[in-house]
């Protein structure tokens, strides 16, 4: 059976089908990591010696119109800077962990925080620092370009790069299953900016 989702194209049985979306009807948290994920990987080392990244503003409308919805939105990242910070206070999204080393650590201890169940997260990453995490997940999601390894693991695969709005894939397909991408007024979130 072909699953189509937008331009991405996979073979799922129909009952692989049926459960996917079954598990994405439950998601209530979306978890993502920064570089490669909300990033394309690529990094600017500016003079002060802090790596500079670019972020996707369509990849921010959705992550702040997902806290706005009453989602539960996470950011854990090995990666690290004053500059990421901002970026994710700017799009309201409390939950902010970097530098990490033990992302599985955090992890846990984000759900026992929250009282989540790990079968309602969502979590995209694409490479191995991720892959702990993900066979936790009731979702694990990557980008097109993640590493072979991730995506043996992923129940969905986006159809775009990192930094290249597959958050924005992930976030819009979520809400439009469960029935809250156009609920509200288009000014729910802003630009993204």
């Amino acid at each position: 059976m072909l699953l189509i989702f937008g331009n991405h194209y996979e073979y799922l049985s129909i009952e692989s089908q049926a459960m996917l979306l079954q598990k994405l009807k439950e998601i209530t948290t979306f978890i993502f990591d920064v570089d490669g994920v909300l990033t394309t990987g690529d990094v600017l080392a500016s003079e002060s010696g802090e790596l500079l990244r670019t972020f996707n503003i369509k990849d921010g409308y959705a992550l702040q119109l997902a806290v706005k919805k009453g989602y539960h939105v996470c950011i854990i990242s090995g990666g690290n800077g004053q500059a990421m910070a901002k970026r994710f206070a700017g799009l309201g999204i409390p939950d902010v962990y970097l530098g990490v080393s033990d992302k599985v650590q955090i992890f846990n201890h984000y759900l026992d925080i929250y009282s989540i169940d790990a079968a309602e997260a969502l979590y995209m990453g694409d490479d191995i620092p991720d892959l702990n995490v993900m066979k936790l997940v009731g979702v694990a999601t990557c980008p097109a370009d993640a590493s072979s390894d991730i995506k043996a693991v992923c129940s969905y695969i986006s159809p775009y790069k990192g930094g290249k709005t597959a958050v924005r894939d992930v976030i819009e397909k979520v809400l439009k299953i469960q029935g809250k991408w156009f609920d509200a007024n288009p000014s729910a979130a802003d630009s993204g900016k």
